[in-house]
C-alpha cells in the first residue's frame, strides 16, 4: 500500500532555524497574513455582492459562462505586501505561476503561496464519487485515483486539496455523504488513509504530489434531521468510537492539513471546538500540521451565538488551535488590534505561523515553489492511462442490488433494446457532486455506452420520458410506444448531481420528479424491466426492488460511466461492489444503519417491541450487500484462537466456494458482535475484510486477521477498554447473513 507521507512534525529540525528566522523578521501583519486565505474576488468589488450574483444566477439573469466569464480580482497587491499565506480557486500552470512569482521574486520576505482546491473526486479526470469509489471495497483502486487526482491537480498549480472527506453518516437525507465512504467506521478509517497516502504519497515534496485535508472535523455527519450546517447533539462515547477514527486514521497516516466543521458539537462549534482542536488532535493524536476553518465558519460563530461579535469569533478560534482562515479575511480584519492591545499573545500567533511554514517546507515550496508549467499541465489531464482507471474505479464501484431470473448480464445481439430515461442521454449529471473542474464533455453517457457495446444489428431505441425533475418534456407515451416492442428496457433513472453535495440535503429519498410513473408506464408493457440507478445517495424504492426485473446500482460514476455501465451490464465485468450505506425501505426508517444499539425489545412478532406499525423495520437492502453473476457458498468458519488475551491477535478462517459458472469476485465480510458490556453495544460491528477472486469450481480458505484490541470501545469514564467477555463472530457476504462462531476474551 506504499508508507505515510513525510509530514511528520510540526518543525523538521532541517527547516527549524529557517522558520524562526523567517518568523523573527516579519511583522504582526505578515504573520496574519500567513494565516490568511482568499478567493479570486468576484464579489464586492465589481458592482454586485455575493448574494446578489447567486440571485441571478438561480433566476437565470446570469449564465453560468457568464459568471465564468466575469473579472477577478486575485488580489496582486496583498500578495506582494506578503499579507497572503494561501490562495483558494486558482487553477491552471501559468496563472498560479504568475502569482507565485508575485509572492516569492515581489514580497518582502519571499514566503511562497499554497494554493488549493476541492479536488474531491478527480481534477480533470472525473472519477466515481467518494461514496460510489468505497462500493469497490478495494484501497488499491481508491490509493490510485487520489494519485491521479494529486498529479492532474499538481500538474494545473495547485499544492493542496481539501479532502478527503472522512464523516461518517447514518442518514441518506444528508446530501454531502456523497462525498464521504458511508456509514461504518472500520471501513471508514481504512479509506481515509488510503485516500490520504493517494494523495500525498511517500514524499509529498514530490512534483506529482499534493497536501491532503481530512475533513470536516469533526461530526459534521451526524446533522440533526440530515440537514447540512445543522446542529449535532451526541455522547463522547459515540463521538469518539463512531465519527473520529477515520480523522485518527487520516492523522496517522501524515495528513497535512485537518479542516474544521461547520456545526457546532454538544453546544459548541467546531470551528473555536478547544477539545477537538487542541485536546484530541494535538494530543491525542499527535497531530503537527495545521487546521483550516470552513468557508467563512469562523464569522458564523457569531450566528450560532456562541461569541458576541466577530473579533470575538476569531480570538476563540485561534485560542481553540485552527491556524488558518478560509475566504473570507475573519482574521486579517479582527485579529491586528487583539494583538495590539494584548487581548491575545503573539506568542499563540507565532505557533499558528510556525505551522503553516512548516507545511510549506515540507511541501518543497520553498525549494521549488513553480513545481510546474504548461507543457506539464497539458501531458498530464487526461492522460490515457488515467482514462483506463477511471473506466475500472467505475465498474469496481456500481453494485447490483436485483436480478431477477439471471436477466444480466444481457446477449449483445438482441434484435431491440429500448433505453429510457432522463439520465440515459446525460453527460453533466454523471460527474456529480463537487466536479468543479470536470468537464461534461469528456463524459461517456450511458446510451453511448451501450451503442458502442452491442452488435451492429441491434436497435437501439431512446426516449427520455421525462425530466428527473419537473414536468418539462415528460413523453411517457413515445418511451412506452419504443419499449413495447422491444426485448429488454433499460430505465436509466435517478438524481441530478446537483441534488447531493454540499447544501443539498433531501426529506424525501424517493425518485424525484415523476420517474417512477415511468418506470411503472414501461412495466405495464410486460417487457423486462433492468433499472440503472445514477444517484448520490441511497434511495428509497421499494416499488422498483419488488417490480423491476434487474437494478444496477450505478451512482455518479465520472467520465467513463457509460463504458463501466455498459461492461456490467452485457457481462464484460461481473459486478463485485458492496454498499457501504443501507437503503432504507422508506425515509421514515432513518437514520438507518446496520451497527446500531441493541434494544431491550428487538423488534419480533409482539406489538410491544421496537418495529414500524406501518411498514417493515429492515432496510431495502443491508450494509455490504451486493450481487454477483456468480454465486458464492461459504463453509467451515473457524476461530483459530477461540480464547484470546486483550493485547493479542487472531485469525478468522472461512471457505468460500464459487459455486456458479463464471469467475467472479466477492468481499468477504467479518462482523464481530460483543454480547454482555459494561455498554449497550452495536448489535454488531465490522472489523474485517478480504476481497477474492473465484474461478468457476474454486474453493478458497479466507483468512482475515483480528486485531483484538479493536473491539473495544470507550467507557462511562471515557477510558478506551477492551473487557474480557464472549464475542459472537460471523462472516458472511454482507451485514445480514453469514456463518456464526464463538470468541472468548480472557482478562489476561
Amino acid at each position: 500500500m506504499g508508507k505515510v507521507s513525510n509530514l511528520k512534525t510540526i518543525i523538521n529540525k532541517d527547516y527549524e532555524k529557517k522558520i524562526n528566522d523567517l518568523v523573527g523578521k516579519m511583522t504582526l501583519e505578515e504573520k496574519i497574513g500567513q494565516l490568511t486565505q482568499f478567493l479570486p474576488s468576484i464579489f464586492g468589488a465589481f458592482g454586485m455582492t455575493k448574494d446578489e450574483i447567486i440571485a441571478k444566477l438561480v433566476e437565470g439573469e446570469i449564465s453560468y459562462e457568464e459568471f465564468q466569464a466575469m473579472e477577478r480580482n486575485y488580489h496582486r497587491d496583498e500578495i506582494k505586501e506578503g499579507l497572503l499565506g494561501s490562495m483558494g480557486g486558482v487553477t491552471g500552470a501559468e496563472l498560479s505561476n504568475e502569482l507565485q512569482k508575485i509572492a516569492v521574486e515581489e514580497s518582502r520576505l519571499g514566503i511562497p503561496l499554497l494554493f488549493g482546491l476541492d479536488v474531491v473526486h478527480g481534477y480533470r479526470t472525473i472519477f466515481p464519487i467518494p461514496l460510489a469509489e468505497a462500493c469497490s471495497w478495494d484501497m488499491e483502486l481508491i490509493e490510485k485515483t487520489a494519485e491521479i487526482a494529486a498529479k492532474e491537480a499538481s500538474a494545473s498549480g495547485l499544492h493542496w486539496t481539501y479532502a478527503p472527506m472522512v464523516d461518517i453518516t447514518r442518514d441518506p437525507r444528508w446530501g454531502r455523504i456523497a462525498e464521504g465512504a458511508g456509514e461504518d467506521t472500520y471501513l471508514g478509517s481504512i479509506i481515509a488513509a488510503a485516500r490520504v497516502r493517494g494523495f500525498q504519497g511517500e514524499d509529498v515534496s514530490q512534483p506529482e504530489r499534493i497536501l491532503a485535508c481530512a475533513k470536516h472535523f469533526a461530526a459534521y455527519g451526524g446533522a440533526v434531521g440530515g440537514r447540512d450546517y445543522n446542529t449535532v447533539d451526541m455522547s463522547l462515547q459515540t463521538l469518539h468510537d463512531v465519527f473520529l477514527p477515520p480523522f485518527e486514521a487520516a492523522a496517522k497516516a501524515g495528513v497535512g492539513t485537518f479542516m474544521s466543521a461547520f456545526n457546532d458539537l454538544n453546544g459548541v462549534p467546531c470551528t473555536v471546538n478547544k477539545y477537538l482542536l487542541t485536546d484530541v488532535l494535538r494530543e491525542q493524536y499527535g497531530f503537527t500540521g495545521f487546521v483550516v476553518s470552513d468557508a467563512n465558519s469562523i464569522a458564523e460563530v457569531e450566528v450560532h451565538g456562541y461569541a458576541e461579535n466577530r473579533k470575538e469569533a476569531s480570538k476563540k478560534a485561534l485560542l481553540a488551535g485552527l491556524e488558518m482562515d478560509m475566504s473570507q479575511g475573519t482574521y486579517k480584519e479582527d485579529l491586528p488590534e487583539q494583538f495590539k492591545n494584548g487581548t491575545i499573545s503573539v506568542e499563540v500567533l507565532d505557533e499558528a505561523v510556525r505551522r503553516i511554514l512548516s507545511v510549506k517546507f515540507n511541501l518543497g515550496l520553498f525549494d521549488n515553489p513553480y513545481r510546474t508549467n504548461k507543457v506539464i499541465e497539458e501531458q498530464s489531464l487526461l492522460a490515457p492511462e488515467h482514462i483506463d482507471i477511471a473506466r475500472e474505479m467505475a465498474k469496481r464501484s456500481i453494485v447490483l442490488l436485483k436480478n431477477e431470473n439471471n436477466i444480466l448480464p444481457l446477449k449483445k445481439n438482441l434484435k431491440k433494446i429500448a433505453v429510457i430515461g432522463p439520465l440515459a442521454d446525460n453527460k453533466k449529471e454523471l460527474l456529480g457532486t463537487w466536479a468543479i473542474t470536470g468537464n461534461e464533455e469528456d463524459v461517456v453517457t450511458i446510451l453511448s455506452g451501450i451503442t458502442a457495446a452491442v452488435e451492429n444489428d441491434t436497435e437501439i431505441a431512446y426516449s427520455k420520458g421525462c425530466e428527473v425533475i419537473g414536468e418539462e418534456g415528460m413523453d411517457f407515451n413515445l418511451a412506452v410506444e419504443m419499449a413495447s416492442d422491444s426485448d429488454v428496457i433499460i430505465a436509466v433513472v435517478g438524481e441530478n448531481a446537483d441534488m447531493s453535495g454540499e447544501a443539498s440535503s433531501r426529506m424525501d429519498l424517493n425518485l424525484p420528479g415523476r420517474q417512477e410513473e415511468l418506470l411503472k408506464a414501461l412495466h405495464q408493457t410486460g417487457k423486462p424491466v433492468i433499472v440503472v440507478l445514477i444517484n448520490g445517495r441511497p434511495l428509497a424504492i421499494p416499488w422498483v426492488a419488488d417490480n423491476v426485473s434487474a437494478i444496477v446500482e450505478a451512482w455518479q460514476l465520472g467520465i467513463q460511466t457509460g463504458i463501466a455501465v455498459a461492461d456490467v451490464l452485457f457481462g464484460d465485468y461481473n459486478p463485485s461492489g458492496k454498499l457501504v450505506a443501507t437503503f432504507p425501505y422508506s425515509v421514515g426508517q432513518v437514520p438507518i444503519y446496520y451497527n446500531h444499539p441493541r434494544t431491550g425489545r428487538p423488534a419480533g412478532k409482539i406489538k410491544f417491541t421496537s418495529k414500524y406499525i406501518d411498514g417493515p423495520h429492515q432496510p431495502l437492502y443491508p450494509f455490504g450487500f451486493g450481487l454477483s453473476y456468480t454465486t458464492f457458498n461459504y463453509d467451515n468458519l473457524v476461530v483459530n484462537s477461540p480464547e484470546v488475551t486483550k493485547d493479542s491477535l487472531t485469525t478468522i478462517s472461512v471457505d468460500v466456494t464459487n459455486t456458479g459458472k463464471r469467475a467472479g469476485e466477492e468481499v468477504v465480510q467479518l462482523y464481530i458482535s460483543d454480547l454482555v458490556a459494561s455498554r449497550v453495544r452495536p448489535v454488531k460491528e465490522l472489523k474485517g475484510f478480504k476481497k477474492v477472486n473465484l474461478q468457476p469450481g474454486e474453493r478458497q480458505t479466507v483468512t482475515i486477521d483480528l486485531d483484538i484490541h479493536s473491539l473495544g470501545f470507550y467507557n462511562e469514564a471515557m477510558e478506551y477498554v477492551v473487557e474480557p467477555g464472549l464475542f459472537k463472530v460471523c462472516v458472511g457476504p454482507n451485514s445480514q447473513e453469514g456463518l456464526e462462531g464463538e470468541l472468548r476474551v480472557l482478562e489476561k
